[in-house]
């Protein structure tokens, strides 16, 4: 699943400052051993409502785009290529225009 959310940009300018938000979470079929350790551990914090954890990674990847759609089309590429482990990883990401 690719969530994917976009902010407007600012025309008239040749190349644009983007930053790209990318989070990596384990598929859900994928067993996560760490995001058990930690449900675990806070439940013998005494925090017992929590009832599952699943543990992932946070990226900011800031990248020049003359638009929207190639920054997307960058970041998407990055993502499935080296940011995420397709066979049992899914991405999101949220893109923006730097400075907004």
């Amino acid at each position: 699943m690719h969530t994917v959310k976009f902010c407007v940009a600012s025309k008239g300018a040749s190349k644009l400052q983007w930053l790209a938000r990318v989070e990596v979470t384990l598929k859900k079929a994928i067993l996560d051993p760490q995001g058990t350790a930690v449900e675990s551990s806070l439940q013998a914090l005494g925090y017992n409502n929590v009832n599952r954890v699943r543990v992932g990674k946070y990226l900011e990847v800031s990248l020049e785009a003359p638009n929207r759609e190639a920054a997307a089309a960058q970041v998407e590429e990055m993502s499935q290529r080296l940011l995420s482990n397709p066979v049992i990883e899914d991405f999101s990401y949220d893109l923006q225009e730097a400075g907004v």
